[in-house]
């Protein structure tokens, strides 16, 4: 059986041995074993764990890429695939989330979202879940100076109108593409004056963004199908 140093490892996959050392400590590959004089030394099925970490890590958060990893150590490889599966799931909805957005921008009779009847006004509770975020992501956009609510003058609570929920929206769909504050707060600016090509264009960044980590996603997904089948007996 084929057998590989630390080092020849690591400069195939351009990482340090530090950091196949890490993902052993972190338990995420099969037991190493030595050489005689304690040295490690590799086989295929280790290869071809890191070889599945580095490309899952491509596609999806460390996290998640860890605990399947562990899984399939362990032998728990129905429950590994559903997790990555689950994942996919995930960036189908968010997709579908950023092109629902994305019609809704440019909706001058903006009184409905997924078939719910807007209020006039909303408290940072229902914005919240309406737009799909935790409160505490809004009280940061608008301290922030993204969104702005007005208080309600009987409680004091925050209470948001229709147009900052709109904002609220683009704000959760183009987070993870629009990196400034500065940038962003153009963006509303634009969608308060119903200029809509800069918003449209960083709409279709994230769908652009999207559809690479969809593609990402898969190349991880045939690594890790590989390394699955040392344990399945498909691979030598």
């Amino acid at each position: 059986m084929e057998s590989y140093t630390p080092k020849q490892i690591a400069n195939i996959l351009n990482v340090s041995t530090t950091t196949l050392r890490r993902y052993e400590e972190q338990d995420l590959i099969p037991v190493v074993p030595r050489t005689k004089s304690n040295h490690r030394y590799y086989k295929s099925i280790h290869f071809q764990a890191f070889t599945a970490i580095r490309a899952l890590l491509k596609g999806y958060d460390i996290p998640m890429v860890y605990e399947v990893m562990r899984m399939i150590k362990h032998g728990r490889f129905e429950e590994a695939l559903w997790l990555v599966n689950e994942q996919q799931f995930h960036i189908q909805v968010e997709k579908q989330r950023v092109e629902e957005i994305l019609g809704m921008i440019q909706n001058t009779d903006f009184t409905k979202y997924k078939n719910v009847k807007l209020n006039e006004w909303m408290s940072i509770g229902e914005a919240a879940k309406i737009s799909g975020v935790n409160t505490s992501a809004i009280r940061h956009w608008e301290y922030e100076g993204l969104v702005h609510s007005e208080r309600n003058k009987e409680n004091g609570y925050r209470m948001f109108s229709i147009p900052e929920l709109r904002k609220i929206l683009v704000i959760s769909s183009l987070r993870k593409t629009v990196y400034y504050i500065e940038n962003m707060k153009k963006l509303l600016n634009d969608l308060d004056t119903q200029n809509y090509g800069n918003i449209e264009r960083s709409f279709q960044l994230a769908l652009e963004n999207l559809n690479n980590q969809l593609l990402l996603q898969l190349k991880g997904i045939a690594e890790l199908m590989k390394y699955i089948h040392f344990f399945t007996g498909a691979v030598p």
